[in-house]
């Protein structure tokens, strides 16, 4: 597939360099901070993929078009390879489900059927005020977050700000990105991009499963309910047998009266 090819470690690290523009050193450099993941050949030699050339590309963009710090990139990449592991688990469980069907097939038992139910976490309950007084921030940061997109509350029906535990655990995750590890506002608006891509991709990736899942039940639950395939032999209405086997015998001694009445008549 063309994901699986993406993942393919090709270029060696001289190779690399080149095509990002960077030293070879600076590869390294990123890797052990974590930043990216090369592979190794055989003979443990780097090797890096497509997908890792983008990740340098975007570490470069980071760095020099918007000025992040390095552990703004080091927050950008560690979201970037959580996207890309969640992608990996997502095929794999795809792959699982699919051949637990087949193994199934022959005697299918339905799945448990999934409840549907939304994670608490996102449901708006807490007013602006609330809100701030719990990630110890003003209302007005809040708002300005908010005109940044860096977190989504809810709307009431009369259109008052409703935040969530999930919108409490990303200011609090803005204010470490702040005040502790430094980042200025461009990277922290690409991490809260991410954190908001990965929260959506798992979604969907577990409303994906357990659509999967559902129809997989159904599929088996008809296969249960059809009627078993009628044997070579057996009559079709169903019955012993009997029936047809009386009235071969009747027509056998009809035949062999209409002999005998022909012998005397002649």
């Amino acid at each position: 597939m063309a994901a699986d090819s993406k993942h393919r470690p090709v270029y060696v690290i001289s190779v690399a360099a080149e095509l990002v523009d960077m030293h070879p050193q600076t590869l390294r450099l990123y890797e052990r901070k974590g930043l990216i993941r090369p592979g190794r050949s055989s003979g443990k030699t780097r090797l890096y993929s497509e997908r890792d050339i983008e990740h340098l590309r975007e570490i470069r963009r980071l760095t020099q078009e918007l000025g992040v710090n390095l552990a703004g990139v080091e927050e950008v990449m560690r979201l970037q390879h959580e996207l890309d592991d969640l992608q990996g688990e997502f095929e794999a469980e795809i792959e699982r489900i699919e051949d637990e069907l087949r193994e199934r097939a022959s005697q299918p038992q339905a799945l448990p059927a999934p409840d549907g139910k939304a994670d608490p976490r996102d449901r708006p309950v807490y007013v602006i005020s609330i809100a701030a007084e719990l990630v110890d921030m003003h209302p007005q940061t809040l708002r300005l977050y908010e005109r940044k997109q860096l977190i989504r509350p809810g709307r009431s029906s009369g259109k008052t700000r409703l935040y969530s535990e999930r919108d409490i655990e990303h200011l609090r995750e803005i204010r470490r990105l702040t005040q502790e590890l430094g980042v200025n506002l461009a990277g922290v608006e690409e991490i809260m991009r991410l954190r908001h891509q990965l929260d959506a991709s798992r979604s969907h990736m577990e409303g994906n499963v357990r659509r999967i899942q559902q129809d997989i039940t159904e599929r088996m639950t008809s296969w249960r309910t059809l009627p078993a395939p009628e044997r070579a032999g057996e009559p079709e209405d169903g019955g012993d047998g009997k029936d047809a086997d009386n009235s071969g015998a009747l027509e056998e001694r009809e035949s062999a009266a209409a002999g005998r009445r022909g012998r005397r008549g002649s």
